[in-house]
């Protein structure tokens, strides 16, 4: 199934001391929970948070929420083929600007 999705980001919340550089810009890591089946209070299908690393997820580390994704498409044809993992962007992707 593919779906669309927008995302709503407040970039006070992220801390910037987990920026990192790479080749062809600055990046921080987000991971996204999404729920297409439940609607939120607000019309929103999940959450944004900064990324944490096994070892901080092993110890109970938590980051604030920083936006929400609300979808805006589902294609709900069903497909005989096993979807096909697509990295995300990374340090060798230069589509990403954040300004400060």
């Amino acid at each position: 199934m593919k779906i669309g999705v927008n995302i709503k980001l407040d970039v006070t919340k992220l801390n910037k001391e987990r920026f990192f550089q790479g080749k062809k810009g600055k990046y921080v890591d987000l991971t996204a929970f999404i729920d297409t089946e439940q609607t939120g209070e607000y019309g929103d299908n999940g959450t944004v948070s900064q990324s944490t690393s096994k070892e901080e997820r092993q110890n109970g580390t938590r980051l604030p929420i920083c936006g929400n994704v609300k979808v805006f498409y589902k294609d709900e044809q069903e497909s005989h083929t096993p979807p096909v993992s697509q990295p995300g962007p990374g340090p060798e992707d230069d589509d990403m600007d954040v300004p400060f």
